[in-house]
């Protein structure tokens, strides 16, 4: 059945990915919380394993979130996705990683499956969904060309306009209209990949592994890299736009809150640290002002 065969995917990539980074973090290792889906006003089944790094040598907050959920859709979220079923099934593992060292980018995936079924249990629609994005805090086009080139690879073994088309939904989707700019360099988005469901759960996979390859790499290159204060409160300052981002747009976020998930699950994509000052910016001629310069202006990191 294909939910258990997502299912225990994104549960094995949450074990070897956290294996990995508490591996490169080097002084910390992964607090987990198991806990079952219980929404309130209504039915729920399954639940989740939730594990988090804080105050890590590296990672200042690093958290992998994996759960499997059956409930129903609210009607808000039955409008959006256009669903004539209520019921649904869904399964996914979720990544935020949060460096200390404003060298080495905040970085997101996610990758997801889900299905609509009806009274009798029996899938009347189901979809992938997943991608992932770097969010750099200085300007770094090397970091930026290596996770582009990862996710092309995997792009390019499903369809040949896939890196194309997903990359472009990736610069729209993850973009703050309220500032007029991207929360990062972006990388790859898609959902309602309904099509071959079986091709679309090797993709998916595909990006998963690409993922827990190339972002360990960036951060090794990385890590010895000294900063400063001025670029320590630069980044608490744009950690704030991640926050805007999730808090504001992200599907998943809303997604979770409103079939009432587990809060402190839905939330560890939030920074433990972060700043907001009035009128902040950046000074002209700066390192600072160049990556506002990428953020405002999306660029094609490699060939698609």
């Amino acid at each position: 059945m294909l939910r258990e065969q997502a299912k225990a995917y994104f549960e094995s990539f949450q074990d070897r990915l956290c294996a990995r980074l508490a591996n490169v973090d080097g002084g910390a290792e992964f607090r987990e919380d198991l806990w079952d889906y219980a929404p309130g006003d209504g039915p729920g089944v399954g639940g989740g394993r939730t594990r988090v790094i804080e105050g890590g040598a590296l990672f200042e907050k690093a958290g992998v979130n994996v759960s499997a959920l059956e409930g129903r859709l609210s009607d808000r979220i039955a409008d959006r996705l256009n669903a004539e079923q209520r019921n649904f099934f869904a399964t996914g593992v979720s990544i935020v990683i949060h460096p200390e060292n404003p060298h080495i980018p905040t970085t997101h995936a996610n990758l997801r499956y889900l299905e609509l079924t009806d009274d009798d249990g029996k899938p009347q629609r189901a979809w992938f969904g997943g991608g992932a994005d770097l969010t750099p805090y200085y300007p770094d086009d090397e970091a930026a060309v290596q996770f582009h080139t990862a996710l092309k690879s995997a792009c390019d073994g499903y369809q040949a306009d896939a890196y194309r088309r997903f990359k472009e939904e990736c610069d729209r989707y993850f973009f703050l209209a309220h500032r007029g700019e991207a929360r990062g360099v972006g990388g790859i988005f898609y959902d309602y990949l309904e099509q071959d469901l079986d091709q679309t759960f090797s993709f998916t996979k595909s990006v998963g592994e690409a993922f827990l390859n190339v972002y360990p790499e960036i951060v090794e290159g990385r890590r010895d890299k000294p900063w400063t204060a001025e670029q320590r409160d630069w980044q608490l300052h744009r950690r704030g736009r991640y926050v805007e981002f999730n808090l504001i747009y992200d599907r998943g976020t809303l997604f979770g809150l409103e079939t009432k998930g587990r809060t402190e699950s839905i939330l560890m994509s939030l920074p433990p640290h972060v700043r907001w000052s009035y009128d902040y910016d950046a000074k002209a001629g700066s390192a600072e002002e160049k990556l506002m310069q990428v953020v405002r202006e999306p660029r094609d990191w490699v060939e698609s």
